[in-house]
């Protein structure tokens, strides 16, 4: 072999060993791009993963606690002491309500023939009974007595047949009750009434449980078509 064979051989491995060189580390690159990806795809998963879990959990815990409650439509239900299922949009057992889009709203000069007794809405005077838990001796006119209801008030009534105790436990209810008022009313139907703008319940004592939640609920309730508008500064006949 001759000296150019040799330095052509010798070149030939030179070459041969930088070939291997460079295939062995694209072969590491590679393996470490595939490494990179697959642990960024690992991570993007479990980040994936770990949102799909409280995303979840937290519709689970909304769709638990937060359920959505209806006004009943029906009266009448509701245990033997009135108080109803004790939910606070239950009905209250034996009120009577009305139409409230039905019950007009104007004011007027001339007496007004009311469909129920007292009344519970409707046409009615410019002027509102005071019902600052005002307590009357004597009748009031209805149609005072009805602006007062428009503007969120509970109206208690009673006839002579109504005892002395019980006039007497309610007064002092109204008494401490801003937006409320009291007067007899001879022509109604039972001993004793409660009625708010759209809703009325009839009892027989002052110590029926019905009367502190028909207060709890109507005095200001929802059902008053001027919230927020006064009871005092009105017509006061006592």
């Amino acid at each position: 072999m001759t000296m150019q064979d040799d330095y052509h051989a010798s070149r030939r491995a030179h070459i041969e060993e930088q070939q291997r060189s460079r295939q062995a580390r694209r072969r590491r690159e590679l393996i470490v791009a595939i490494s990179s990806v697959t642990a960024a795809v690992l991570v993007v998963a479990g980040l994936v993963g770990f949102g799909v879990y409280k995303f979840s959990t937290m519709k689970d815990s909304g769709s638990t606690s937060a359920a959505p409650r209806t006004e009943p439509s029906a009266r009448g239900s509701g245990d033997a002491s009135g108080q109803g299922s004790g939910d606070a949009g239950a009905p209250i057992t034996g009120e009577k309500d009305w139409d409230t889009k039905k019950l007009t709203r104007n004011h007027v000069t001339t007496p007004v023939q009311y469909p129920m007794t007292p009344p519970v809405g409707g046409d009615h005077a410019a002027v509102w009974m005071n019902c600052g838990g005002v307590v009357y001796q004597k009748p009031v006119p209805d149609v005072n007595a009805v602006h007062s209801l428009e503007h969120g008030a509970v109206w208690v009534t009673y006839t002579d047949k109504a005892s002395a105790a019980d006039v007497k436990k309610l007064g002092g209810k109204v008494s401490a009750t801003p937006y409320s008022l009291m007067s007899p009313y001879q022509d109604q139907a039972g001993a004793i009434m409660l009625s708010a703008w759209g809703k009325q319940l009839t009892v027989d004592s002052a110590d029926d449980p019905r009367v502190n939640q028909f207060f709890t609920r109507y005095v200001e309730g929802p059902q008053t078509p001027e919230p927020g508008a006064p009871c005092t500064g009105g017509l006061d006949e006592r």
